[in-house]
């Protein structure tokens, strides 16, 4: 095995000086480069032979160039400290001026380390992970895109979607987990939370692959970030299609580390991921990569050309470039020490040439086959991808993701031309989801196969119409009732989904609405149902759907009849100054009429006695409208007339106002407002599971004034007795609460004021849980 590989690197190097001795011209100057690869491998044959094309176009083009690169193999024979090995003895036995490769994240990170202590830059067109570039190390250049750079097009595609919660997988190495810290602070910026992280070792069994995948599949969410090798790639979907993850409802989504190898797998791999989503390396089209393309499929038409290919072609491109820029003065390594005892990475000295290197290849620029070549901070610096949707055996463009603009369907779509209210049918292009399903998944369900949720209801003394708690005597099952249960059912019927659940009772004596809440962000319930308040305090570490119930704090007080009933009731509906004036009237009435009419009628003559018991008598008798002496004088007969009127007003409002004072109560309340409470010290109750005796403290009643009470019977009875007998004057109640109250007490208390103000009650579910938007609009 090992004499075929030397075999393979004697045939790439032949077949490089074969393609270069057309431009070489005799006097030029020499250079080593290193490529550390693993030999014998599917990339590292397509690497090397895009490396040789590379300098055979390129000094084609450029035959008045005074350097001529020479490559020497390093084999990194898969394997960490092999790419080191292979390093070093380039370094040392071949005095390379830079190194290409290796292949993986892992091995670069050695490389760097060795290129830094020798000043012999390592230009990498395949080494992706982020934590390279935490190093920090000038000799490192990245001639491919840094996996953060395409976090951005991940979070717009599920911020575009709405999708609540993500489960990144990822393969358990430098590679894998480089990723995730960008990956979480891209999603924490939309609120999507990572309610798990699903770690797959690069050989992990088919087994340990199928565990891993059952485990997800009792999760609730249902979007997935793949992000690692294509091959392992290809194992996984191969067992989430067996498990059943790619039925309708799922969604994935591949980093362009999956999707730009997909031309490795075979086409079974593939097609069990049809339906997913993936991020794609944007290659712009140009002559020269047409013409690269067509020249590829007529001498290797085996072998499918990839992208990381594409990127060793235009690494060997600049570090050609830059070699020439720098010039040929200084390239020895000084300080080389062989006379003592020192270990390899001692014994390679430092590159004289390595300086001038680093400046021109921070400078390099060119266009190349990807697109436009130019480092910056050591790295290429992407500003379009690709959104590409797998169906069958090949993928589909469905739009891209620029810096700019976003997700387009088009690079030549103008954001302007979509509005705020915009679908995602705006951005993207028609896609087929997994299970061939053509409607959006809402990512995130109740498995079936997983537990049931476990709802937390309150059980209360009183106010038992919203939330009763009972159990059966006869299966000793506990049986949940009341308007907030038969509510929250109606809802879940009306849920695109099923959610299976169970009740269970919060039963802690001493616990209150805030202790039941809290048992949610404790993860000891995943809901809580029930007649719970939404508050700003509460919404700091849970979730609340939309109000199912209005609410509010109403202060209610008993009402005090305020006629007094006795036996001068007949008095009551006329007041004393009214009374004596109709008397005053009535005797000035009959004066002047007896002084009218006593000429000139003899009804109005005789004695003196006679006459005065006529006034008298006829003034009262004109009470009913029978008096017996006729009035014969037209002044007399106008003003008996209108004393008619007077008197027929008059009576019929007495009767009126004493029927209503014998047959109906003046009810009135005792108290009008929360500010006379607090003004004249007075005693009031409240409900004692409420947070109304947070509000009461904090509008200024004393401790010892507050007393609670649990149920409308024990409120009526406080306000009963009374402050000077133990009992209150006032008590407040939240509205539902109130309204029931009122409607068993309507003719006793009274609602006056509503002194606080709160938003209703709602459902109570985790910070972040999908179900709080579908429950909200199933309300």
């Amino acid at each position: 095995m090992r004499n075929a590989k030397l075999f393979f690197c004697f045939l790439l190097f032949f077949f490089f000086c074969l393609e270069i001795s057309r431009g070489q011209n005799n006097g030029k100057t020499q250079v080593n480069v290193g490529v550390v690869t693993d030999v014998g491998t599917s990339h590292s044959e397509i690497a090397m032979r895009c490396i040789n094309m590379s300098l055979a176009d390129f000094y084609s083009s450029h035959p008045q160039f005074q350097t001529r690169l020479v490559v020497n193999v390093g084999d990194s024979k898969n394997d960490v400290v092999g790419a080191a090995t292979a390093a070093i003895e380039l370094i040392k036995n071949k005095q390379v001026k830079a190194i290409l490769g290796p292949w993986t994240s892992m091995q670069t990170h050695f490389l760097i380390e060795i290129g830094q202590k020798s000043r012999v830059p390592v230009v990498s067109y395949s080494a992706t992970s982020p934590f390279l570039t935490s190093l920090r190390s000038p000799y490192f250049f990245r001639a491919t895109y840094e996996d953060s750079s395409q976090v951005l097009a991940i979070k717009a595609i599920i911020k575009l979607f709405g999708w609540r919660e993500v489960v990144p997988v990822y393969i358990d190495n430098t590679f894998g987990e480089g990723i995730m810290p960008r990956l979480t602070d891209a999603l924490q910026d939309i609120n999507v939370r990572i309610p798990y992280r699903s770690v797959i070792a690069l050989n992990a069994t088919d087994q340990e692959i199928s565990v891993e995948l059952l485990k997800m599949m009792t999760m609730p969410t249902r979007v997935f970030i793949v992000h690692m090798s294509s091959s392992l790639a290809s194992r996984v979907f191969i067992k989430a299609k067996e498990i059943g993850l790619m039925k309708p409802g799922y969604v994935w989504i591949l980093t362009n580390g999956v999707i730009d190898g997909l031309r490795s797998i075979n086409e079974t791999s593939i097609e069990a991921m049809e339906g997913v989503l993936g991020i794609k390396t944007y290659i712009q089209k140009s002559k020269d990569l047409d013409k690269f393309r067509s020249r590829w499929k007529r001498r290797f038409p085996r072998i499918k050309l990839n992208v990381y290919g594409l990127w060793a072609y235009d690494a060997t491109t600049a570090l050609a470039m830059a070699i020439e820029e720098a010039g040929i003065n200084n390239m020895t390594f000084s300080n080389v020490d062989t006379g003592r005892n020192v270990s390899e990475l001692d014994a390679l000295g430092l590159s004289q040439f390595g300086p001038k290197l680093l400046q021109t290849l921070s400078t390099v620029q060119f266009r190349g086959l990807v697109g436009d070549f130019r480092f910056v901070s050591g790295q290429l610096q992407p500003s379009v991808f690709e959104i590409v949707n797998l169906i069958g055996t090949g993928e589909r463009s469905i739009g891209f993701w620029t810096e700019g603009n976003g997700l387009v369907k088009q690079l030549d779509q103008h954001p302007s031309s979509m509005s705020t209210l915009s679908t995602w049918q705006d951005h993207l292009k028609q896609i087929m989801w997994p299970g061939e399903a053509d409607s959006v998944p809402k990512g995130w369900e109740i498995p079936t196969n997983g537990r049931k949720l476990r709802v937390g209801v309150p059980k209360t003394i009183g106010f038992t119409d919203l939330v009763k708690v009972t159990r059966d005597p006869i299966t000793n099952s506990t049986v949940v009732t009341g308007f907030c249960i038969d509510y929250f059912e109606a809802v879940i019927q009306e849920m695109p989904y099923d959610v299976s659940y169970e009740f269970i009772p919060f039963e802690k004596p001493d616990g209150n609405y805030n202790d039941l809440v809290q048992q949610v962000y404790l993860g000891v319930y995943d809901a809580v149902v029930g007649d719970t308040t939404i508050l700003k305090n509460r919404s700091s570490y849970v979730d609340f759907t939309l109000p199912f119930i209005k609410s509010g704090v109403g202060l209610i007080v008993p009402l005090k009849d305020q006629v007094k009933r006795d036996k001068f009731i007949f008095l009551k509906p006329l007041t004393m100054e009214l009374w004596l004036t109709t008397l005053v009237f009535f005797f000035l009435v009959g004066i002047t009429v007896w002084t009218l009419e006593h000429r000139v009628n003899p009804d109005f003559r005789g004695p003196a006695n006679y006459q005065a018991s006529t006034i008298f008598w006829f003034a009262f008798s004109t009470m009913v409208f029978a008096p017996k002496e006729r009035v014969l004088s037209f002044g007399a007969r106008s003003l008996v007339v209108t004393w008619y009127f007077i008197v027929l007003v008059l009576t019929q409002s007495y009767t009126a106002s004493l029927a209503s004072l014998l047959t109906s109560q003046q009810l009135n309340p005792t108290i009008t407002s929360m500010s006379s409470l607090l003004h004249k010290g007075e005693t009031v109750g409240y409900h004692r599971t409420s947070f109304i005796l947070g509000k009461l403290n904090e509008s200024g009643f004393a401790q010892s004034s507050l007393v609670p009470f649990d149920t409308a019977e024990e409120c009526d009875e406080l306000l009963n007795k009374g402050p000077k007998t133990g009992g209150i004057s006032a008590a407040f109640l939240e509205t539902p609460y109130l309204r029931l109250f009122l409607g068993q007490y309507c003719n006793t208390y009274k609602m006056v004021e509503e002194p606080f103000n709160v938003d209703g009650f709602g459902f109570v579910f985790p910070i972040g849980s999908p179900l709080v938007a579908d429950v909200s609009r199933a309300i």
